[in-house]
């Protein structure tokens, strides 16, 4: 049986005529009449009362046709679906970042995604950097959002966009009130820092304090930049942040910007090779948008770097 069988049925019954049908499928009647015929054998029973002048369903026929639409009606949705899908429309978009990633543009790309796309649910996965890079290979996720990724052969790297490095000080610190301030400036501070076994941006913002010319003295390691500010209110130490981070308002805590050559804190987008339709529109999307956080009158996003 196929599915023009189905069809070929309904419009007979539809039009409780063989002369309509055909003409309404633009076929002849004969070949219509045939495959009505070939129907009724593989189902094993008449489906029409056939008179010289109308067609009648049986009732074995009207319970058939019931199922029959029902069918075709199935066939059409699954259609439009895959089509929606291949298309990139519908479908589901997993992402996987870090918190302080969350705190920049991100969440304004993913809401003009949505606005674009409405029929693709997003995901959000926080976890570590490594733990991305993993649920990437096994396609747990479709997109990962990191500030230094490793170079690895089976995915795609592009930089989503570029942040500075600032310095976050306890407000009545020394530089608290200076314009900008030399990475080497801050040789004999203590340091809260992110945890550098868990952290290629960490193990980076460490290799800068040695070019700088000094090793830092860390007292303390975090998960997350955000923790960092924590401790930076507690006294614990100052902290190297990306700009993102200065967007979070603390007591006790000021952010001043690094002299420049500064270190970057540039977020990449990660992705498989040859990415599906969703992905591919997420990545059109980021790519077409300027993404701009305002807050606070400060712009986060420097430039744009797909």
């Amino acid at each position: 049986m196929e599915l023009r069988h189905l069809r070929y049925f309904v419009a007979v019954a539809d039009a409780a005529s063989f002369t309509a049908a055909a003409r309404g499928l633009n076929i002849s009647q004969p070949p219509l009449s045939q495959q009505i015929r070939d129907l009724e054998a593989e189902v094993g029973t008449r489906l029409f009362e056939r008179s010289s002048r109308n067609v009648e369903l049986t009732e074995a026929g009207a319970n058939f046709l019931e199922h029959a639409r029902m069918i075709l009606g199935q066939v059409e949705h699954a259609t439009h679906q895959a089509r929606a899908i291949g298309s990139g429309q519908v479908g589901t978009l997993n992402i996987a970042t870090t918190g302080s990633v969350l705190l920049g543009p991100l969440s304004n790309l993913i809401a003009r995604f949505r606005d674009a796309w409405p029929g693709v649910f997003v995901r959000i996965h926080e976890m570590d950097p490594e733990a991305q890079e993993a649920a990437l290979l096994s396609h747990r996720t479709d997109l990962s959002f990191v500030r230094k990724p490793r170079n690895h052969p089976h995915l795609v790297a592009h930089v989503a966009w570029q942040e500075k490095v600032d310095v976050a000080l306890p407000e009545h610190h020394r530089l608290a009130n200076s314009g900008t301030i030399e990475l080497g400036d801050l040789r004999q501070e203590s340091f809260v820092f992110l945890r550098l076994a868990d952290s290629r941006f960490a193990r980076y913002l460490h290799d800068c304090c040695v070019t700088a010319g000094f090793v830092p003295d860390i007292t303390n390691e975090v998960v997350e930049s955000y923790s960092l500010t924590s401790l930076v209110a507690a006294g614990l130490g100052v902290a190297l942040v990306p700009d993102c981070i200065s967007t979070l308002s603390r007591p006790g805590v000021v952010y001043r910007p690094l002299a420049d050559p500064a270190p970057e804190a540039d977020v990449h987008v990660i992705s498989r090779p040859n990415p599906g339709p969703v992905v591919s529109a997420f990545l059109e999307t980021a790519q077409s948008t300027a993404v701009n956080l305002d807050s606070g009158g400060k712009n986060i996003v420097k430039r744009r770097c797909f």
